[in-house]
Order: C-alpha cells, then sequence, then structure tokens
C-alpha cells in the first residue's frame, strides 16, 4: 500500500484543486487539519437546510473523531437530523423541481409533504410523530418548573428512541452523535423553526410555558464559558456553512467578552466559511471575513478562508477528507507538506 492510498480524497483535492475556489477549499481543508492536529478545536455554524441535504453522512462520524467540538445550527437543521433518523424512507424526492409547476406544488402538499428543494419531509411520519414524544416533555417540564436549552430537549429525546424507531442509519445521524458526545451547542433564533412553532401554539394554549425554554440571552450567556473552555490551548476555530443568525451570533462571543463583559478572550483562531452569497452591501453573508477584523472577531493574522461554491458539495468532501487525516494523520502530514512545498515555488514574488 503506498503512502497516499489511504487517503483517495486528500490525495485527489492536493492534485486537482489548485486555483480559484478549488484552491481555497483546499488551502482551507489544509488549515483545519493542522488546526485540530495540533489540539485546536473547531466551532461550526450550520445554516440552510444541511439537515435535509444528508450532512449527517460525514458531519456524525466527524463528530464521534474529535474533529468538531461546538455547533450552532438553526432550529430547522436540529430537527431535520432527527426526522431524517425517524422518517427517512417516506421522504420524497423531487430531482425535477425546477421544472414544477404551482399545482404540482399544490399537489405535494395534499400528499402531506413538506418540499425542501428536492426533497421532503413526511408531515406526519416526521413532524406528528416526533411531536407525540416532544410535548409530553415540554407538559412535564411545565409541571415540574424545568427550564432547559432548546437543544437539550433534543438531546433527551433522541436518546431514548429505540433502534426499531429507526428509519435511517444512526451512524448518519449528526444529532445523536452530538447528544452522545453532549457537544456544547447554541440554536438562535430556534423559534424560527416547525418545533418552535409548535411549542408557541402550546404556549398560547396554556399547556406549556414559555419559560421551560430558555431564552437566546442565557445560550449567549452560556457561550461564554463555552467559548472560554474550547479556545484554551491552540483556541478554536470557526467554520461556517450559509450566513444568518447561525453564524453571526455564536462569532459576536468574542467581542461580547471582551467589551461587555470586560475581560479577556482569545480571538478565533480559523475562520472559513462556505457559502454561494455573493458580496453585497450590508449583508453579512455576503461579508469578507476582513470585515470582521474591524468587529474585533478576527485578527489579520487568523487564518481566512471564503469558498464561494454550493456546501452541499464541498463540506463532505472537506470533512471525508478530513477523516482521512484523522485515521492516518502521518500519511496526510507527508502529502500537505509535499504541497505546500509546490504551493511555496509557485507563489508570486
Amino acid at each position: 500500500m503506498s503512502a497516499t492510498s489511504e487517503l483517495p480524497i486528500l490525495e485527489f483535492v492536493t492534485r486537482n484543486y489548485q486555483n480559484f475556489n478549488a484552491r481555497a477549499t483546499r488551502d482551507a481543508l489544509f488549515a483545519y487539519w493542522e488546526h485540530v492536529r495540533d489540539g485546536g478545536r473547531m466551532y461550526w455554524a450550520i445554516a440552510g437546510a444541511m439537515s435535509s441535504a444528508q450532512l449527517g453522512i460525514t458531519l456524525a462520524p466527524a463528530i464521534r473523531e474529535g474533529l468538531i467540538h461546538g455547533l450552532s445550527v438553526t432550529g430547522a437543521n436540529l430537527e431535520e437530523s432527527l426526522f431524517r433518523l425517524v422518517a427517512h424512507d417516506h421522504y420524497k424526492d423531487f430531482p425535477d423541481y425546477r421544472y414544477l409547476t404551482k399545482r404540482d406544488d399544490t399537489e405535494i402538499l395534499d400528499q402531506r409533504m413538506r418540499r425542501v428543494t428536492d426533497t421532503s419531509i413526511p408531515e406526519d411520519e416526521a413532524f406528528r410523530a416526533v411531536e407525540q414524544i416532544l410535548v409530553p416533555m415540554w407538559e412535564r417540564a411545565t409541571e415540574s418548573g424545568d427550564r432547559r436549552y432548546w437543544h437539550e430537549y433534543f438531546y433527551e429525546l433522541i436518546q431514548k428512541l429505540r433502534r426499531k424507531d429507526y428509519q435511517g442509519k444512526p451512524d448518519e445521524c449528526w444529532l445523536l452523535a452530538a447528544a452522545k458526545a453532549n457537544l456544547p451547542m447554541v440554536v438562535p433564533g430556534h423559534e424560527d423553526s416547525t418545533f418552535g412553532n409548535i411549542f408557541a401554539s402550546h404556549v398560547k394554549l396554556g399547556e406549556c410555558d414559555a419559560s421551560i425554554v430558555k431564552s437566546g440571552i442565557e445560550y449567549m450567556a452560556g457561550l461564554y464559558d463555552d467559548y472560554n473552555d474550547l479556545s484554551k490551548g491552540k483556541g478554536v476555530g470557526f467554520f461556517q456553512i450559509g450566513g444568518g443568525i447561525a453564524g453571526d451570533f455564536p462569532i459576536c462571543v468574542v467581542p461580547s467578552i471582551k467589551y461587555d463583559l470586560a475581560k479577556r478572550a482569545k480571538p478565533w483562531a480559523y475562520f472559513c466559511q462556505i457559502s454561494d452569497s455573493t458580496t453585497s452591501y450590508g449583508s453579512y453573508s455576503g461579508a469578507t471575513p476582513n470585515e470582521k477584523i474591524t468587529w474585533d472577531k478576527l485578527t489579520e493574522k487568523t487564518p481566512m478562508f471564503v469558498i464561494e461554491s454550493d456546501a452541499t458539495i464541498v463540506a463532505p468532501l472537506i470533512l471525508s477528507a478530513l477523516l482521512e487525516c484523522r485515521r492516518h494523520p502521518k500519511a496526510a502530514d507527508r502529502l500537505i507538506e509535499k504541497a505546500r512545498k509546490a504551493q511555496r515555488r509557485t507563489r508570486a514574488r
């Protein structure tokens, strides 16, 4: 076996990804591996509908292998990871979604399916099945006065499921991997999700108390401590998919510790964003990383990467290569060092 046969994806990226977004992908991958190899940690921010796109196939093993150490996710991504586990066989795909008519989408609605681009979540097997478990948990918390973060209810729920409740592969469920690892997490804007709406309805009907779910402000207060723990040693990097609140909420923890708590905080040790949002006026999703220097989130020495591409393609590729690196670190280091030497030879003077 040759030194690189254990690393087919890393070898492919190293050989083929030379310029443009491909180069940014390669360089971000190399820097990510070197950071965690040396004891650094990585915090992921996940926007969009990546759980419905089955990012868990690579995200779950990356969590188990210690390549991801904290998460900020939308409420939709949180619940949709669970849906994929319990209702996978009932999903329907629509490869020709670009050509659907309004009548076609009305027929999908009549089938009690909720379309997300080219796939759809089954109402009864996902939403209503989970509702039967989660609502009683909220009702018990209301009776006892128990208060938890939004994700903690999902952590408990997913670990209570029996294997006969699974339709998806448990090894491909990132929420299950995160729950087992008790990974630090924030779910900013969790109200903006299907179960956020369901919870609001039970509050309105007087069946649940809104206070049983800790607020977004409490999420930030808890993140202060999580960040201080994660940033020890080599520091913690920030890996972002998309934009919006999933990314903006957690990255603000550094200036908030410094200016609002008046305490010392290490800057983020790495930054990478995968987004198809182009640079635009006032858009957080399209802001260049160096703009974050002015907000004291990053410094001019922070390794920064922007990959303008589809995260459903790029993120699994990066994660797969990182898993190879974790399993064969010496071979990965040799291959990356060889590529770095070639980079230095071609760098413009």
